[in-house]
């Protein structure tokens, strides 16, 4: 039986675990917190720490297959564990560019992949006596960036004091349309596959993610030309993997790739419902080096973040879970997170409907009724 082992326990580990459990596999996890998501269900839970070289090695010298469910992990002990003849998903070398953002937006540069126009700076500092900066910029530091962290908005000179302290690379903001993004896949033989483009739809109030949907109500010509960006972009990384490559459209329709995550990813989790083969199976399927799955969708679906709600911290709870099940074609994914904050992913609710209206009601339904808040 193959031993697979993933660094990292959260959310994206324990969506995959429901899936690979149904095959002959064995699966081991490594995360720093002894309550992650993944602890009880692994067939062998590690606590460690996944950006220590001694403890990576440890864990998956005696495995089949390493996996990740997060980029953030020791790239130098998966390039050794590679050497001495274990699979490691994604290869180190792929993901080494996809953890400094400054060598991710060279290799789009190198590889002739559409982006954003950027500089770099190892000072930060030196921000402020360089010459002809046209603000706005977005700043966005080179490592440890997740979730919007990392990220920093400069309007102008006079948002200088807000600035990362950290090497960074400066970006020309995009003249928006929407965000999208395209879940690709490859595997070791160098097949690759995408799904569907997938939307963003921003709530304006509060400038956060309203929801996803998948397919986009996009063109066919904007769609096709977004999933062969997302297609150059895996062929260039030379690694099988599950690759969320997300873009910008413009309103002149030009794409420009924002950045790529080398795993699973928030803009793929309707595929559990809605497609063929979810990216949790996809993820399975490359680390066991069997077939790719089919990405055909059986019907537009939508995935509706649950966060914990402001003014929440503390054992958490769904609200009105009852009126949330009462819409049809619902299904909800708690992360089994123990503890809620403000602002905390703790779950996601995917909405099934091929009448796009009825679906649009359903999810502002969702969003007005189902709150993640703090026992009292």
């Amino acid at each position: 039986m193959i031993k697979i082992g993933i660094l990292g326990g959260g959310q994206l580990g324990y969506m995959f675990l429901q899936n690979a459990l149904q095959y002959p596999c064995e699966i081991s996890i490594l995360d720093p917190a002894a309550d992650a998501p993944c602890a009880p269900h692994a067939h062998h839970f590690v606590q460690g720490d996944f950006k220590d070289y001694e403890t990576v090695v440890a864990f998956g010298k005696d495995l089949d297959s390493i996996g990740i469910e997060i980029e953030h992990v020791n790239v130098e002990a998966l390039r050794y564990l590679k050497s001495i003849g274990k699979r490691v998903v994604p290869d180190p070398e792929a993901l080494a560019i996809i953890q400094d953002k400054g060598i991710q937006k060279e290799f789009y540069v190198n590889n002739n992949i559409p982006t954003a126009p950027y500089f770099g700076l190892d000072n930060w500092e030196d921000l402020k006596s360089k010459q002809d900066i046209n603000y706005p910029i977005f700043q966005k530091s080179r490592k440890d960036g997740y979730d919007g962290k990392g990220v920093q908005f400069l309007k102008s000179e006079a948002d200088l004091d807000k600035m990362l302290q950290a090497p960074s690379i400066f970006e020309t903001p995009a003249d928006l349309d929407r965000e999208i993004a395209v879940v690709t896949v490859a595997d070791h033989l160098g097949n690759i596959v995408t799904y569907p483009t997938v939307e963003f739809v921003i709530n304006e109030e509060y400038n956060l993610l309203d929801y996803l949907l998948m397919p986009s109500t996009l063109p066919k010509e904007i769609t096709d030309r977004a999933e062969q960006i997302a297609r150059d972009v895996v062929k260039a990384l030379k690694s099988p993997g599950v690759f969320a490559v997300e873009l910008f459209l413009n309103k002149d329709q030009s794409i420009w790739v924002n950045e790529t995550a080398s795993r699973v990813h928030n803009s793929g989790h309707s595929t559990i419902e809605a497609a063929y083969s979810s990216q949790f199976d996809q993820m399975l399927r490359t680390l066991m080096q069997l077939p790719l799955g089919s990405t055909k969708l059986f019907t537009t679906s939508a995935m509706v973040n649950l966060i914990g709600t402001e003014g929440q911290t503390g054992q958490a709870e769904i609200e009105n879970i009852e009126e949330l099940l009462t819409i049809p074609g619902t299904f909800l994914h708690w992360y089994a997170k123990t503890i809620t904050k403000p602002g905390r992913k703790m779950g996601h609710v995917t909405l099934v409907n091929d009448d796009l209206e009825r679906l649009k009601q359903n999810i502002k339904q969702v969003n007005t009724t189902v709150k993640v808040v703090a026992k009292k």
